[in-house]
């Protein structure tokens, strides 16, 4: 691993282990530069990894949601629970860092050993969220955080990473701003297991409320389905807060039964899309030579070939590869 081996300080994955702030810190360093290191540390983590409730917060821009988060902090906090938070952010075009850092409305919550909150650049990664999102969690859970928010840079079709990386998604709305419909329509409607009015306050609630009421009642709920709850939220002064974890709460109670199969599509959407990325890795170290690539795309563009001939000889060269020349 990234440490020497000396007698007086353990292994970095020991230290994430026993929630060492500077070792989370780096473990998620490494994984978000995509090192051999990341890779190897979530190897040794992984066995001690599923305590933690993953919960996802979505929502667009504006509707509040880093302040919704603070507050959900504070509740969590005062009911016991540690908490880890992964605030995704838009990729920086200077530093390719995560635009607003370490959340600046969190900044009470620095002192308390028992929250954890670390910013990540998406990166360009469609969906809002980072790539290395889902290793972040695990390296929280090893730490031995109850609960770990994620939450995303924005909402839209792309948005359904979320459900592929929590427990839980709690979709954000706020009045006002007249495409919460649209945005429901776009796909939303799947991936909420809550919905949350923010800024309640504001005029409009009561239709926002009454448009996802609306939509929610074309759906079927039979069979003991879970019905997503509406929850309205004042979150700059806290309002709203506790009935939105007394309605997390449930959904975890309710979804108690099927959690495993739930975590097991997880985990298989995350076995493909390592298989994927580590195929595609593959090609371009052994199986194409330099500049073939380009070359091909050149000639899908011309319409000289196309993307299927082109995977398809891939395909075959890979395996004349595997298989060696007298195959």
């Amino acid at each position: 691993m990234t440490d020497s081996a000396t007698t007086t300080r353990p292994p970095l994955s020991e230290r994430v282990l026993q929630g060492d702030p500077r070792a989370i810190a780096r473990a998620i360093s490494l994984i978000e530069d995509e090192a051999a290191e990341g890779a190897e540390l979530v190897r040794r983590i992984f066995p001690r990894t599923g305590g933690a409730y993953l919960v996802g917060v979505t929502g667009a821009p504006g509707a509040g949601k880093s302040t919704l988060v603070d507050r959900l902090i504070t509740e969590l906090r005062a009911r016991g629970r540690s908490v880890g938070v992964v605030a995704v952010d838009p990729t920086s075009p200077f530093s390719g860092g995560a635009i607003l850092g370490d959340r600046v409305r969190m900044q009470a919550h620095f002192a308390d050993a028992d929250v954890f909150i670390r910013s990540m650049a998406t990166r360009g990664h469609l969906g809002g969220l980072a790539r290395a999102t889902g290793e972040a969690a695990l390296v929280l859970d090893a730490a031995g955080k109850d609960i770990v928010i994620i939450e995303t840079v924005g909402v839209g079709q792309d948005e359904i990473d979320i459900i592929r990386t929590a427990d839980i998604s709690i979709v954000t709305l706020v009045p006002g701003t007249g495409d919460e419909v649209q945005a429901l329509k776009a796909g939303i409607m799947e991936i909420a297991d809550i919905f949350v009015v923010n800024k309640a306050d504001r005029e409009g609630a009561d239709r926002t409320v009454a448009s996802v009421e609306a939509l929610l009642s074309l759906e079927t709920f039979a069979g003991g389905r879970w019905r997503p709850p509406i929850v309205k939220t004042e979150a700059t002064t806290g309002k709203g807060t506790k009935e939105l974890v007394d309605a997390l709460e449930r959904f975890r109670v309710h979804m108690a039964p099927v959690q495993g199969e739930r975590r097991r599509a997880r985990a298989e959407w995350r076995v493909r899309e390592l298989l994927a990325d580590r195929f595609v890795q593959h090609v371009s170290d052994h199986v194409l030579a330099a500049g073939e690539f380009d070359r091909l795309l050149d000639r899908i563009a011309a319409r000289e070939t196309d993307p299927y001939t082109v995977v398809d000889g891939i395909l075959r060269r890979s395996i004349q590869l595997h298989q060696g020349p007298d195959a």
